[in-house]
């Protein structure tokens, strides 16, 4: 079955494992500008489609077009990944899983968790299955982030939605004594995952910084399409 061939092959699944991406409040996949934070988090949003999920992306750096740019991109990168796929059955499974996505574009000044709130009680109203996860892509972390992060628990503890945020790090700073990039350091308490994204050579190295007995391990990545390289 298609799905269950895409999912196997994604490197999220082989990173974080399907039935762990769901678990907890916060995922967070961190790296420097550049180097593939938003890729990931999509790639992570995509397993949740080919599982049969909903999902939120809600962007402060993408327009929706961009935004479903990204998905289609990701998508097609993980069926070439697996080899000779018949274009019709890839076309129809994606118009089956595509409308589970759904894009919310806010600036760093629109930004606002009572909008989140009241489009996610649209669903409860509709007697419709909640999204699974909610990405969370370009929030600044180099500000005290603490009260949004709040409100976003806020709508974990409300919703039972796991909501992965992307986190900007930088080149020239310092990692903390447990190998975190300060950003993290400073919320760590509140996140039960992190993957953090750092070029190697001419590949990214996915660390898994915080996930239970998967922290440590490594992953490589092919940068121009974030597919495990095997």
């Amino acid at each position: 079955m298609l799905k269950k061939d895409l999912i196997l092959k994604s490197p999220v699944e082989k990173a974080l494992g399907l039935e762990n991406i769901t678990k907890g409040q916060f995922g967070a996949v961190l790296s420097r500008a550049g180097v593939g934070k938003t890729s990931f988090l999509v790639q992570i949003a995509l397993t949740q489609l080919l599982a049969d999920q909903k999902i939120l992306h809600v962007s402060l750096d993408d327009h929706m077009d961009k935004i479903n740019l990204r998905y289609d991109e990701a998508y097609t990168n993980l069926v070439d990944y697996i080899g000779y796929v018949d274009p019709q059955k890839a076309v129809r499974l994606w118009d089956d899983i595509s409308p589970n996505k759904v894009g919310i574009s806010y600036t760093e000044s629109t930004f606002n968790t009572d909008k989140i709130r009241d489009y996610l009680k649209s669903f409860k109203k509709a007697d419709l299955a909640l999204p699974a996860i909610m990405v969370v892509d370009g929030l600044n972390f180099d500000e005290d982030l603490s009260s949004t992060l709040e409100e976003l628990k806020a709508l974990n503890e409300e919703f039972s939605i796991f909501i992965w945020l992307s986190m900007k790090s930088h080149r020239e700073e310092a990692l903390s004594k447990d190998g975190f990039p300060v950003q993290l350091e400073a919320h760590k308490d509140l996140f039960e995952k992190a993957v953090f994204l750092q070029p190697v050579e001419d590949k990214i190295e996915a660390l898994i910084l915080k996930d239970g007995d998967k922290t440590d391990q490594k992953y490589k990545l092919d940068p121009a399409t974030m597919m495990l390289v095997e």
